[in-house]
């Protein structure tokens, strides 16, 4: 029996693999990648030089974030093509 997780993963490689990068792909990667509650009190933006940008809500978010961006990366990296992130750098702001 194969995992559900794995299963999706391997649909996305699949329906991403031959997509331009845009927001919209990292977007959908980045929530694929840590779930919908990190989605929830985050954005990102992607630079060209392979920098993750992550806005998160509070700090506590932000050193969550911070702790697992090395697997964080490898999801990432997973579904949107090796070296496509090679870091991840994290921020916050307080939402009005």
């Amino acid at each position: 029996m194969i995992a559900a997780r794995h299963c999706v993963t391997s649909a996305l490689q699949t329906l991403l693999r031959d997509q331009p990068l845009s927001k919209g792909k990292v977007s959908l990667a980045w929530s694929a990648s840590v779930g919908r509650t990190i989605d929830r009190v985050t954005s990102v933006s992607l630079d060209q030089d392979g920098t993750l940008t992550v806005r998160a809500d509070d700090r506590h978010w932000a050193r969550e974030i911070g702790r697992s961006s090395a697997l964080i990366t490898s999801r990432l990296n997973q579904l949107l093509g090796n070296g496509i992130v090679t870091r991840i750098e994290v921020t916050t702001y307080r939402l009005r």
